[in-house]
């Protein structure tokens, strides 16, 4: 995960610090059972580059079309700034 965060970082560096802000951040659930998807949406970060490079990892992770385990649910992640534009 860091690996994807820092190709969208200049300071590459900081993609472990970013990793512990994301698994600190508070998160938003929301299993559609009809659509088999579990939508998981983070909240902002404490910048808009931050930001930018958590909406990389989301897309990347959303490639994966993971199933969350012990479901038939599809994880789909996603800012919850991303819903506004």
């Amino acid at each position: 995960m860091a690996q994807i965060l820092r190709q969208k970082m200049t300071r590459h560096d900081d993609a472990r610090s970013l990793l512990r802000a994301v698994y600190n951040t508070e998160v938003d659930m929301y299993p559609d059972m009809q659509a088999k998807t579990l939508t998981i949406r983070l909240h902002p970060l404490a910048n808009n580059s931050s930001d930018q490079a958590v909406r990389h990892l989301c897309d990347e992770l959303n490639c994966t079309e993971t199933v969350f385990p012990g479901t038939e649910l599809r994880l789909i992640y996603e800012l919850v700034s991303s819903q506004i534009h």
